[in-house]
């Protein structure tokens, strides 16, 4: 049987593996976050399904700064440390921002805000994760394993965004 402090140990590896799942390892439920736009160009990241839509760029950086969020919540941070100006939706390409370089600069953002988030899981103790952090209206556990599902939530979206953009039809 495990001992109190294992049980938490087991607690936390298990968020840790859920908040990967769902970001960029191997699971059951198919393409992640980080498979969804792994090999992606920038002009295919950029294409819109029509206008005032989202494309796949700006839901990567939406997923980036969601990452941010919990992150900055479960540590207790002060607003405004995202290194992008603005909050929530990004537009991209942008005025300055546009082309391969931006694109993976942008992904590399995502990736960075994602070992953020897990380091900042890691070091929660049990006690934490029921804790509700300034900020929030749910738990810091509620934050964890809902950044997940936004994750994948989104790379869904990214999956069907790919098939459009590439005039998908099921026969």
């Amino acid at each position: 049987m495990l001992e109190s402090h294992g049980m938490a140990n087991s607690e936390i590896a298990i968020l840790l593996a859920v908040i990967d799942q769902a970001f960029d390892r191997k699971s059951w439920h198919g393409t992640n976050l980080r498979g969804s736009i792994k090999g992606m160009g920038a002009e295919q990241a950029a294409w819109r399904p029509s206008t005032n839509r989202h494309n796949i760029w700006e839901i990567t950086l939406h997923a980036a700064y969601w990452k941010y969020i919990v992150r900055r919540r479960l540590m207790s941070e002060a607003r405004g440390s995202f290194p992008l100006k603005g909050s929530n939706w990004f537009e991209r390409p942008g005025r300055s921002r546009t082309g391969p370089a931006a694109w993976k600069a942008d992904v590399a953002l995502l990736n960075e805000m994602h070992t953020g988030l897990r380091a900042a899981v890691a070091n929660l103790t049990p006690r934490q994760l029921h804790q509700t952090p300034v900020g929030s209206k749910i738990s810091n556990l509620a934050l964890i394993t809902g950044v997940a599902a936004h994750d994948l939530y989104h790379a869904g979206q990214v999956q069907l965004l790919k098939r459009l953009s590439h005039g998908y039809v099921e026969r």
